[in-house]
């Protein structure tokens, strides 16, 4: 195996997104770090089961503003 190719592996702090915090081994920044989430399993629709927000101007929304009253056939 070759020496001095593999990245430093230590310890950090994971603080997760309900404020709980956990320590874990990683290649992640440098000892001591902490590593703050914006989504985990406890927060992601994903792994909550949750809705996603949709846009209220989307693609369906355009549709049926363009066609609400019906269709109109001009020649």
């Amino acid at each position: 195996m070759k020496q001095d190719i593999h990245p430093d592996y230590h310890t950090i702090k994971v603080v997760m997104t309900d404020g709980t915090t956990f320590e874990t081994r990683s290649t992640w920044g440098s000892e001591g770090d902490t590593m703050n989430l914006e989504i985990d399993p406890k927060s992601h629709p994903a792994w909550t089961g949750g809705v996603r927000n949709v846009m209220e101007g989307g693609q369906v929304a355009r549709f049926k503003k363009r066609f609400a009253g019906g269709l109109s056939l001009k020649k």
